[in-house]
């Protein structure tokens, strides 16, 4: 239901977590299992340098919750069910590598909350998504009303979320929901472009810097992301990596990267 891929060549560093759910990747127990499994997996590992989560359904990246599923449960058990998959989205943000979220088709409600989970979202040009929630008389609650006005601005997430509107590809481009727009059927070549190009900088630098955003943002002001700026600064001073970039600089050749 989840495919685990180790690139190699110029990938290497590279993981592709790609869904498999034929029942248009929703987000039923077993597939939120095996998620935070390899979220765990991704994220003990330091030889990892990026992610790229993708589907393996044609024409939908997620459809969101096992709605079947969600339908035979107790009100207690619906209640468990959200709380582990807003974990799991939390738990998507936190890998320390960068990740890419890759859509060609449809991604709506808790699929959409995944995407929004990844640092980079890149979709084909056919691509449809939304936090169509409240047309179930339900919010997003695995994390959609906290990540969506964080990357677009409130009054357009308010409007979105109100309304359970679904864009494509250019309005969410032009909303800023994602960063990049290919023609359909190349999205997840774009994406695997980008993440090589991720993997071959400094990989303690990067997660330095992927940390500092992150932590930086949830801070009340400038001057303490600042301060965070510089405690992360001062840790990749002393790297092997450090050196080895200002050696390859200095002798015009590409650097050698090792994580040290």
């Amino acid at each position: 239901m989840l495919g685990f891929d180790r690139l190699d060549g110029d990938l290497k560093g590279v993981v592709r977590l790609e869904m498999k759910n034929p029942k248009a990747n929703a987000l039923g127990l077993k597939l939120i299992s095996e998620l935070e499994d390899a979220v765990e997996a991704v994220s003990r590992d330091g030889s990892v340098r990026s992610v790229v989560l993708s589907s393996g359904v044609p024409g939908v990246f997620c459809a969101g919750a096992d709605l079947k599923e969600r339908a035979v449960m107790t009100k207690p058990e619906a209640e468990l069910f959200v709380v582990r998959l807003r974990s799991l989205m939390s738990k998507v943000a936190s890998i320390p590598a960068p990740t890419i979220a890759v859509a060609e088709g449809a991604a709506f409600g808790g699929g959409l909350e995944l995407m929004l989970a990844c640092d980079v979202r890149v979709v084909g040009a056919k691509a449809t998504m939304g936090l169509t929630e409240t047309s179930l008389g339900i919010i997003p609650g695995a994390g959609g009303t906290q990540r969506l006005p964080r990357l677009i601005g409130a009054s357009k997430a308010k409007e979105l979320i109100f309304t359970a509107r679904r864009v494509d590809a250019v309005r969410a481009l032009e909303l800023g929901m994602v960063n990049a727009v290919f023609d359909a059927g190349q999205a997840e070549k774009g994406a695997l472009a980008m993440a090589g190009d991720m993997a071959r900088r400094g990989p303690l630098a990067v997660r330095a810097a992927k940390l500092a955003i992150d932590e930086g943002l949830a801070m009340e002001d400038v001057e303490q992301g600042m301060a965070i700026e510089r405690r992360l600064y001062a840790r990749v001073l002393g790297t092997k990596d450090r050196d080895e970039g200002l050696a390859a600089f200095q002798e015009r050749r590409p650097p050698e990267f090792t994580g040290e």
